[in-house]
């Protein structure tokens, strides 16, 4: 799920640089200065009909969606989401393994329930057939993708919470070696 996350994530960011300097120099082509310097240079470039690409930021809208639940599996698993221990680093090895359970159940009630709602955001849009304002590709494409994203999330979750559970109960670990982490 992070490669696929990873892969969209690289063509949003190539599509919103192509749809800067496209912007960028249909500006340029159209500033007083082409014109008037050079205005055959000028019209041959507003010519080949550079400008932003239409609807660049629906996709990115839509592919941010589905980037970022791509991402959340692999965050989980490795516990690499940020933390803040300011106030626990003084506690025991064995209160922090709770308050780690703990935060694991709460973050997976959590995805289940966005994931849940995706479900029936997904049927909602799927129903009264929306389209997006100027490419007009149904919004529950961008559903299904991030629904799909979701439901690995959501069982990445609740194997990360049993396993933090397990972890507690049996002094074993049971998940991988969190990021940065001494044990």
């Amino acid at each position: 799920m992070a490669l696929a996350g990873g892969v969209v994530l690289v063509a949003l960011i190539l599509l919103t640089c192509i749809s800067v300097v496209g912007r960028g120099l249909n500006t340029f082509g159209h500033s007083d200065f082409l014109q008037n310097a050079a205005e055959g240079l000028a019209n041959a470039l507003l010519g080949t009909g550079v400008g932003p690409v239409n609807g660049d930021f629906e996709i990115v809208e839509a592919g941010i969606a589905f980037a970022i639940f791509s991402f959340l599996p692999i965050c989980q698993l490795f516990s690499a989401h940020a933390t803040v221990d300011v106030f626990t680093s003084f506690l025991s090895k064995r209160k922090n393994a709770v308050i780690i359970a703990f935060w694991e159940i709460v973050f997976t009630v959590i995805v289940l329930l966005i994931t849940w709602r995706l479900y029936y955001g997904l049927e909602d849009k799927i129903g009264n057939g929306e389209t997006s304002l100027l490419l007009q590709f149904p919004i529950w494409w961008a559903f299904l993708a991030s629904f799909i994203a979701a439901v690995v999330a959501s069982l990445v979750a609740v194997y990360c919470a049993v396993g933090r559970v397990m972890e507690l109960t049996t002094d074993q670990h049971w998940l991988p070696k969190a990021e940065g982490a001494a044990h």
